[in-house]
């Protein structure tokens, strides 16, 4: 019993809602790998890959050549012994998304197994959260009836896609708080700004009166001390995105002292890091949101299980299967508007 016998990746498209747009980069779809792990008693882990170029340096395009070794390693493990898993995992440095999709995907087989939710495995310190839901990169009129939507569906954590016209973005944000009184805001440049223009536009809100609860990933990737500057003289938190994809990133980030946040992503850093990293952030007093890539309620299912489980965060930014659009639900917990719950 717990053997695994199969491992199966299958590719799956889904199209967006309404073109998604950030900081230079639109999708119009998220083309997804999903993991099966299958044991010896007919049960399946299910699993999901949302591969990204722009974050990861991944081409989902690579991961069926990628099937033959996982088979290989995994085939004849008992999936209990699921840390082993784990480290064979974290040696495929040059596929973060797939190594979080099967990590999941084991933890998935157990809990089918066993049981029990893989929230609960995973330390069961919640039962339900709250997610944001984000605004993208659109005129000001559309950003601003978006955001409303949001806001009068029910969403109290609005997240605010900025990073391409600095004089634009500071408009859209005076115009979305005028209609979204009493909301929350994680406004996310993705790499869009120089520390200088991240800088002004933190100080230009303030003094409009306007509060950002988390100023996310303002400057390019590589520029730790860009992300210290806009730190020390932002009035509001500052979060590391695309900084932070392996536990190694963060502990440069808290050493350098270059952030408020860590914005955890499964599919940056496999769940073995992620459980590292909470670690670490609680040790170095830093807060911790989790975010999403392009996944489907499979994918979401993971990050709904890990924050459930770990309780580690103080923001949530699941919304990517949301704005998807999918047959049929098939996450692991309930949604309720913006709030995700135990089942």
């Amino acid at each position: 019993m717990g053997k695994i016998v199969d491992v199966k990746f299958l590719v799956k498209e889904y199209d967006y809602e309404k073109p998604f747009h950030i900081a230079n980069n639109i999708s119009t779809s998220s083309t997804n790998v999903e993991v099966q792990i299958v044991l010896d008693n007919g049960l399946v882990g299910y699993g999901e890959a949302a591969p990204s170029y722009r974050v990861n340096g991944e081409r989902v395009e690579t991961f069926p050549s990628l099937e033959p070794f996982v088979k290989e390693q995994l085939i004849g493990m008992d999936v209990r012994n699921y840390k082993r898993i784990f480290d064979i995992m974290d040696g495929l440095r040059c596929a973060s998304s797939l190594k979080a999709a099967v990590q999941f995907a084991a933890l998935d087989a157990i809990s089918v197994e066993s049981g029990l939710p893989v929230h609960q495995l995973l330390g069961g310190a919640k039962d339900e959260i709250e997610t944001d839901k984000t605004v993208s990169i659109d005129t000001i009129e559309n950003m601003v009836k978006d955001a409303k939507e949001i806001y009068d569906s029910g969403f109290r954590v609005i997240k605010i896609k900025v990073g391409e016209n600095l004089k634009k973005d500071i408009e859209t944000l005076e115009a979305i708080a005028e209609v979204t009184k009493e909301a929350k805001y994680i406004v996310d440049a993705n790499t869009g700004y120089t520390p200088k223009e991240a800088i002004a536009f933190a100080k230009a809100l303030y003094s409009k009166g306007i509060d950002i609860d988390v100023f996310e990933q303002p400057v390019p990737a590589e520029s730790i001390e860009g992300l210290k500057l806009v730190r020390f003289n932002s009035p509001f938190p500052v979060a590391a995105d695309e900084s932070a994809r392996t536990r190694y990133d963060v502990l440069r980030l808290i050493r350098e002292e270059a952030v408020d946040f860590v914005n955890i992503k499964l599919m940056k850093s496999g769940i073995s890091d992620a459980l590292a990293i909470v670690e670490m952030a609680n040790t170095a007093k830093i807060q911790l949101m989790i975010g999403c890539m392009g996944e489907s309620s499979v994918g979401i299912n993971q990050s709904v299980q890990f924050a459930l489980g770990t309780g580690a965060f103080v923001f949530h930014d699941l919304d990517s299967h949301l704005m998807l659009k999918e047959e049929q639900f098939r996450g692991k917990f309930k949604q309720d508007g913006p709030k995700m719950i135990v089942r």
